[in-house]
Order: structure tokens, then C-alpha cells, then sequence
């Protein structure tokens, strides 16, 4: 396969984590933007971008994320394909046309997250997830056009849209970002609540989620079949 460029839109305020966690997975020629510091790509010269999470939510009015669903929108425009991930679904969902919203709860933890119909992205992945979430804003209507394939009880957890795809929960994660992530919600969630979460951060639960990390070799396998289908009409 040939190596394509990706850009990597890190739009977690504490990169470090994040960085290394989508470095590991993606097997690609990966550039990275810390988006909250104001970094952005100057073109769209990648072979296909990705946008991380955030403890931001994309209704903020903040000038990082009004710059970042500029730069999205338009890549999206120029047939760039996308991968969004947490906050990256729900700003490819916002900047496509759906809507997001406050749930006024937290889906947080390992849960099981259902393949509705045959989808590209989770091809060769079990039709029932085990994933790990964290997050209280979610998609509530999809973009127009769009194709919803993966759902549970909270919502929409996965959209494709020409050459966007996005998911709701991190198949990036590691035991130790879960535990991380997990024990730094003391301010949103209970002792109690944060207590079972960490019993449930096992290495059973964490190899069944390892499972959905196949999206990201099926979503590079893609941007190169674009390339290849781009250099072919060239």
C-alpha cells in the first residue's frame, strides 16, 4: 500500500496523549496540528485528514474551532477524505449540515455499540462493538445524505458521508488513556460512578474493544484507493 499523508488535527488541549495514541494506529505519513494553539494545514495537499477529540465542544464560540470547521469545510469541499473521532464526528457532522447537542449526561466506559447495515469503515470489525466512550455531547441529527452505521442507546456513534467518515467512541485508546481520561472526570461524575468505570478497564474488555482498531487500516485503505483513483484520472 502505498504510504499517504495525513493530517492529523489534534484538538485535545493536552496533546501529548493524543498525539501518541493516533500516531501508534495510523501507518501513514502523519503531520500534526495542535489546533487550540491556532495551527492549522495552509492547503489541502494531505491525501486525507483526521480530527481528534476534545474536551470542547463544538458549539463553543471560540476562534480555534470557528478556524477548524473552516479548514474542514473546505477539505471536505475539495474531496479530502476524513476520519473524525469524538469531537471530530460531531464537527464533521456540524460543518456537513446535521446538529450536536448537550445529552445532559455522560456516556462514559467501555459499552457495546451495534453496526447497522454493511459499512467501508468497520469492514472486517464484529456488527457488535465493544468500544470505550467518554463524552455528553452528541450527534442528534445527521448531515443530509448522510449514511448512519453505527448506533446504541445514546445515539448516533458513526456516520459516513462521501469521503467523511466519522465515529462517536475512541478506538485509539489505550488502557492507561482510559484510565486517565476515566479519573479525570471527578468534576462531571461521581466517586462512584468513576470507581466502576475503572473496575470495568480490564485487559478482557480492553482486547475486545482492540477489535474497532481495524478502522483506521480500513480508512487509510481507502484514502489510498482515492489516490490511486485521482493519479489514474490525472
Amino acid at each position: 500500500m502505498t504510504t499517504p499523508s495525513i493530517a492529523l488535527l489534534n484538538a485535545a488541549h493536552k496533546a501529548d496523549d493524543t498525539r501518541e495514541n493516533f500516531r501508534r494506529e495510523l501507518d501513514a505519513d502523519v503531520t500534526e496540528f495542535h489546533c487550540p494553539s491556532g495551527e492549522l494545514p495552509t492547503n489541502f495537499c494531505y491525501d486525507g485528514f483526521v480530527v481528534t477529540g476534545s474536551r470542547a465542544s463544538v458549539y463553543w464560540d471560540e476562534p480555534w474551532i470557528g478556524a477548524l470547521k473552516e479548514w474542514v469545510g473546505e477539505a471536505v469541499r475539495a474531496g479530502v477524505s476524513a476520519l473524525g473521532v469524538c469531537f471530530g464526528h460531531q464537527l464533521l457532522a456540524d460543518v456537513m449540515g446535521g446538529s450536536v447537542q448537550s445529552m445532559g449526561e455522560y456516556e462514559i466506559g467501555y459499552r457495546t455499540v451495534y453496526q447497522d447495515g454493511e459499512n467501508r469503515l468497520l469492514a472486517d470489525v464484529p456488527d457488535d462493538l465493544t468500544v470505550f466512550t467518554t463524552h455528553s455531547d452528541h450527534v442528534t441529527q445527521k448531515p443530509p445524505g448522510a449514511e448512519v452505521f453505527a448506533k446504541n442507546e445514546y445515539g448516533i456513534h458513526g456516520f459516513r458521508k462521501d469521503r467523511a467518515f466519522a465515529v462517536q467512541f475512541h478506538p485509539e485508546y489505550d488502557m492507561e488513556t482510559a484510565r486517565t481520561v476515566t479519573s479525570s472526570k471527578s468534576d462531571q461524575l461521581s466517586s462512584e460512578r468513576i470507581e466502576d468505570v475503572l473496575a470495568d478497564i480490564t485487559a478482557e474488555n480492553y482486547d475486545a474493544a482492540c477489535e474497532a482498531k481495524r478502522l483506521f487500516d480500513n480508512f487509510l485503505e481507502f484514502v489510498v484507493e482515492v489516490q490511486r483513483e485521482r493519479a489514474t484520472a490525472d
